[in-house]
């Protein structure tokens, strides 16, 4: 463990005012996936990772990615790329989730779902969808922020995927799905229209399509105009089975032509559907039109895939058309886009040496945090307070202060090395390493009366209230270093195991089979928690948290 240096606590709220002045994170390029082949070609996903109903807008040369972030804190991920296959995060829309109180305890499956960015009158603006609150708005002047307090465009339940439509005749729309599950109805889009700031909306709107007898569950509609024609892009049939809709009119009200542009076909991609259509900017006088999606991958989440496109007949065509019918199939490999600016390798951020004020940008946690959860240091470690579960506490479902990421690949293997100092006046504080879903399994350090336990633990349907299965492994005094990691195979197959010198490893318990969470895939992090509310803490020292292939 390298020398600690107590430093004050900064919290994820006041993170901003001290990015001029921190060391930057390192973010190396994935060990485990990179979609870029390095020949002129990238396979597909281009990010292995959920980063579910993925919207791309293009500024010159740029392109700037959004995703849903449901109850994750920080949410609205911001990731930039230069040619569609390289993807840097570069930051988070939301440092926090309103309303605030309701999103400090967890709300899995809640919160952000599918947003739209679009770059308007020099500035970024992203509609994103609460369904149980309505539709909101920040805006940026700069991708990288600061992003505006969210402002509510509409209120109400059960609406959500909002995307607008700045008209060349000077009025502005806004496309949305709805949530049969708060709007008590399902499969149709609505357009409606917005006053001129784009902020509120004016009217009760048109339904503009009903999918309940070709497209159900037609959802997630992005908006665009081309050749004089209004087009929503929009993905029906269900995240894991769907398909891909391309609707048309002259009239932005209707009525819409319909044609499905994109499907499995004989591919191996399944759902291929709910994105955004891009084009490059012209390199010898030619652009280039792409689309951005996701696949279904259970456990691993809603991962992106970049698919070519053309037009034909002022019909989108999606993916491959070996049979020239207008309907295209997802591909596996394609040579990269041509943009005129070279991009190196670049990937979400995974790792992370915990060496500077800031956590990598790939952490969230669960809820809105709070300044008493944890501390950075320059010097090389991240200390996670206990903090008192919420009661009842049978499991960490409802733990607000788990610092998770999310899966980067089929394969690897995540380690942290871990001192943990408990308070001694209390028993039963746990800190270790989660792999976290409906169900989850952990690998942790608990405390008690005699020092430390080595705590194996397995909580099947945690979200249905379950209680942890737990093995205890070894035993131990406190202070003692440990090394935590879990190798994660294909299928989402999870093994613990822990060292004492970061050289032999020994099993902890058996496979446990990684579980989806709630609309999202399964995550891996860090915790610390405590049963009991006394005047002061016990804490962890994590000194690095590394995402390597399996051994």
């Amino acid at each position: 463990m390298k020398a600690i240096f107590l430093i004050p606590i900064i919290s994820c709220l006041s993170v901003s005012a001290f990015s001029q002045t921190v060391q930057k994170v390192s973010e190396q390029p994935s060990k485990v996936w990179v979609s870029d082949l390095g020949n002129g070609s990238y396979k597909n996903p281009v990010l292995h990772a959920d980063y579910s109903d993925p919207d791309v807008c293009r500024v010159g040369d740029n392109f700037y990615m959004t995703a849903s972030s449901f109850d994750a804190v920080p949410g609205l991920p911001i990731l930039h790329s230069k040619d569609l296959v390289n993807w840097k995060l570069i930051g988070h829309a939301l440092k926090r989730q309103v309303p605030i109180e309701h999103f400090e305890k967890t709300q899995h499956g809640n919160g952000v779902w599918a947003p739209a960015i679009r770059f308007h009158n020099q500035e970024f603006y992203i509609y994103y969808p609460d369904p149980d609150f309505g539709i909101y708005l920040t805006k940026a002047k700069s991708a990288h922020g600061p992003w505006s307090e969210p402002v509510l465009v509409e209120g109400g339940k059960g609406l959500i995927d909002p995307c607008p439509l700045w008209d060349d005749n000077g009025k502005v729309y806004l496309a949305h799905g709805w949530a049969g599950s708060r709007a008590g109805i399902k499969s149709i889009l609505t357009v409606k229209e917005l006053n001129a700031t784009g902020d509120k909306v004016l009217d009760n709107g048109v339904v503009v399509y009903d999918g309940h007898e070709l497209d159900p569950t037609v959802e997630g509609p992005k908006f665009y105009k081309r050749n004089g024609f209004y087009y929503i892009f929009a993905p029906a049939g269900g995240v894991a089975t769907g398909w891909q809709l391309a609707l048309r009119s002259k009239n932005v009200y209707g009525p819409y032509e319909r044609k499905v542009v994109m499907d499995q076909g004989k591919s191996t991609v399944n759902g291929p559907h709910q994105g955004a259509w891009v084009d490059t900017k012209p390199v010898n006088g030619k652009s280039q039109d792409w689309f951005i999606h996701f696949q279904d991958k259970n456990e691993y989440g809603r991962v992106v895939h970049l698919q070519p496109m053309k037009w034909v007949n002022d019909w989108p065509v999606i993916g491959a058309d070996p049979d020239g019918d207008g309907k295209g199939e997802p591909v596996t490999t394609y040579r990269k886009p041509d943009v005129a600016l070279v991009s190196s390798i670049a990937t979400p951020p995974e790792s992370d040496e915990f060496n500077s004020l800031l956590l990598g940008k790939q952490w969230q946690w669960q809820a809105n945090a709070k300044g008493t959860w944890f501390t950075t240091s320059a010097s090389g470690f991240l200390r996670l307070y206990s903090y008192k579960s919420p009661e009842p506490n049978q499991n960490l479902w409802t733990t607000p202060n788990i610092l998770l990421q999310k899966f980067p690949a089929e394969q690897f293997t995540a380690t942290t090395k871990v001192i943990f100092t408990p308070n001694t006046k209390l028993e039963n504080e746990k800190a270790g390493l989660v792999v976290m879903g409906l169900s989850y399994a952990a690998l942790y350090l608990k405390s008690t009366k005699d020092g430390l336990e080595l705590i194996q633990a397995v909580c099947l349907k945690a979200a249905e209230d379950k209680p942890e299965k737990t093995m205890v492994i070894e035993r131990f005094k406190a202070n003692q270093t440990v090394y935590l990691r879990v190798q994660v195979t294909q299928g989402g197959a999870c093994q613990f195991s822990y060292s004492f010198d970061n050289q032999k490893y020994l099993p902890a318990g058996g496979v446990f089979k990684a579980e989806v969470g709630r609309w999202i895939g399964a995550k891996m992090g860090l915790f610390c928690t405590r049963e009991t509310q006394i005047n002061d803490s016990g804490y962890a020292d994590f000194d690095w948290f590394h995402i390597e292939p399996v051994r």
